[in-house]
């Protein structure tokens, strides 16, 4: 269910809108897996008009949850567009469940190293993982929702990512 804002005018000619009084709940997210990337060496392409590149390779891995598990295909990689304290990232790559199923991951995300509302130092890192799978295997559930993930730090080498399927 989506609330509605009311706007109106005011006897000055200006909008104002009127919000609920009670706070909105957010979305529920359900753990879907973790990932356990390992990466290649870092390249950087130096910088471009858009900001400075850097491609991370992604040479294997694992992943786990409740519903599939597999491995994670070499050959994919990170490609991450810089400028000042902001990061874009893409990360393209495939994985291979246990039952042989290939599922296709475009992850694309923001790194943000800088200060938050209050002008406190902060460190930002959230990305969004879309998912490609076959629509006639059990991972069908995959094409049809939105998704979030998080890095984990310390655990192994190259990193963690969990993953929420939004609600």
């Amino acid at each position: 269910m989506c609330m509605a804002f009311m706007v109106g005018t005011s006897m000055h000619g200006q909008q104002s809108v009127d919000t609920p009084q009670q706070s909105i709940p957010g979305p529920e997210t359900e753990f879907v897996m973790q990932l356990k990337v390992k990466l290649g060496a870092a390249y950087s392409l130096g910088e471009t008009p858009k900001g400075r590149r850097t491609v991370i390779p992604i040479t294997g891995g694992t992943f786990e949850g409740p519903l599939l598990k597999g491995t994670i295909l070499e050959g994919g990689a990170d490609w991450q567009l810089a400028k000042g304290n902001r990061t874009e990232l893409e990360a393209i790559y495939s994985i291979k469940t246990d039952d042989g199923v290939y599922i296709h991951i475009r992850n694309y995300g923001i790194i943000n190293n800088g200060t938050d509302e209050k002008g406190n130092p902060s460190f930002y890192f959230k990305a969004a993982p879309k998912f490609e799978a076959p629509e006639d295997s059990k991972y069908a559930w995959l094409n049809n929702a939105l998704f979030l993930c998080a890095p984990v730090w310390g655990q192994g080498e190259g990193i963690t990512l969990n993953v929420w399927k939004v609600k």
